[in-house]
């Protein structure tokens, strides 16, 4: 692997922010660090850039030690979710300020400059100040400094979070293309869990100052290992061990050899049915129009659980249901 953390620690105060993180990134992975506020992944990413010491552990990249190397001379980009441009320079002297300051020839600086405005589809932007852009275009161009001195890794840090729902999307997409493109190892925080299923190659869920679970995107979607993965990734519907055998034996012979009682099914909304029924035991709580996707809450046996399905021919609030489940796609976790 290209950047190993081993044995990763932090304390602040005496209380323990990172408790023996292990993390290994590929050479041209992209990782996200996924998890709510005060899990510890903001603090691990800053380790990582020699922004903050750890009480103990190691970081290597390529196989050098990175204990004893001060942040400006790790080699890495930073992108934060303030952006951080220099106001009183244009968009052209932002990006090319790494490279100024490495002392590379004008005509060097104005080529790249040109170059990576291009790959952020903001061409014709290069005299413009920061005042002059939107939110969207001032986190392209913060990227696009953190491109310019050829990264040996990018680390971003909730770039997207302050931007509305719509920029946020397209963001994420460009985000995506240079990565993939440049194919630079990256590392981001974010809370937003449907951030880490769209980009990552692999999700790190952390809570707590721990590593929940750690895989790829469907891995953590259709396999969590534990309660807080599959209520924290995606919609879930978590059901005790002793209501499963009463009103759900089927998802029984899915359920791990051994497992004890405080085992739960885990069973996303899609792997739901509900159909009008007459004599259905279900009703109706809720129905919610989505678009693609009607989204139900449906009492059913004493519980109630979320339910996606396309279309809701027949249904409405208060309607008797019946409800069926896909029981080769459920999982079992951990409580």
């Amino acid at each position: 692997m290209y950047l190993e953390l081993r044995g990763i620690r932090k304390a602040f105060d005496g209380s323990l922010a990172l408790d023996d993180i292990d993390l290994s990134v590929g050479e041209h992975e992209f990782v996200c660090l996924l998890g709510p506020s005060g899990c510890g992944k903001t603090t691990l990413l800053r380790i990582v850039a020699g922004l903050l010491p750890s009480d103990s552990g190691t970081i290597t990249l390529g196989g050098q030690d990175l204990s004893s190397v001060p942040a400006r001379k790790r080699g890495f980009g930073i992108v934060f979710q303030s952006y951080s441009l220099f106001p009183n320079m244009t968009v052209a002297e932002n990006v090319g300020y790494g490279l100024r300051i490495r002392g590379e020839t004008r005509e060097r600086i104005a080529a790249r400059v040109r170059e990576l405005l291009a790959l952020i589809k903001l061409p014709d932007y290069a005299e413009r100040y920061p005042h002059q852009l939107s939110g969207g275009q001032q986190q392209r161009v913060a990227l696009a400094r953190a491109l310019a001195v050829d990264p040996a890794l990018i680390l971003l840090d909730e770039p997207l979070s302050a931007l509305d729902a719509r920029v946020r999307t397209d963001m994420r997409a460009e985000i995506h293309e240079v990565q993939r493109r440049l194919q630079i190892p990256t590392i981001m925080v974010t809370h937003d869990q449907e951030e880490a299923l769209t980009l990552a190659d692999k999700i790190v869920c952390m809570n707590d100052g721990r590593i929940e679970q750690m895989g790829s995107p469907s891995d953590l979607y259709l396999r969590p290992r534990t309660r807080f993965v599959a209520s924290f990734v995606g919609l879930s519907n978590l059901l005790p061990t002793d209501w499963v055998r009463e009103a759900m034996p089927e998802l029984l012979a899915s359920r791990p050899d051994g497992a004890s009682e405080r085992y739960e099914a885990c069973l996303r909304p899609e792997n739901l049915r509900v159909a009008a029924d007459a004599q259905g035991p279900g009703r109706v709580r809720d129905l919610i129009f989505m678009g693609n996707l009607t989204r139900l809450r449906v009492a059913w046996m004493g519980r109630e659980l979320t339910v996606e399905q396309h279309g809701a021919a027949g249904l409405s609030r208060g309607a008797p249901v019946r409800l069926a489940a896909e029981p080769g796609l459920c999982a079992w976790v951990s409580t």
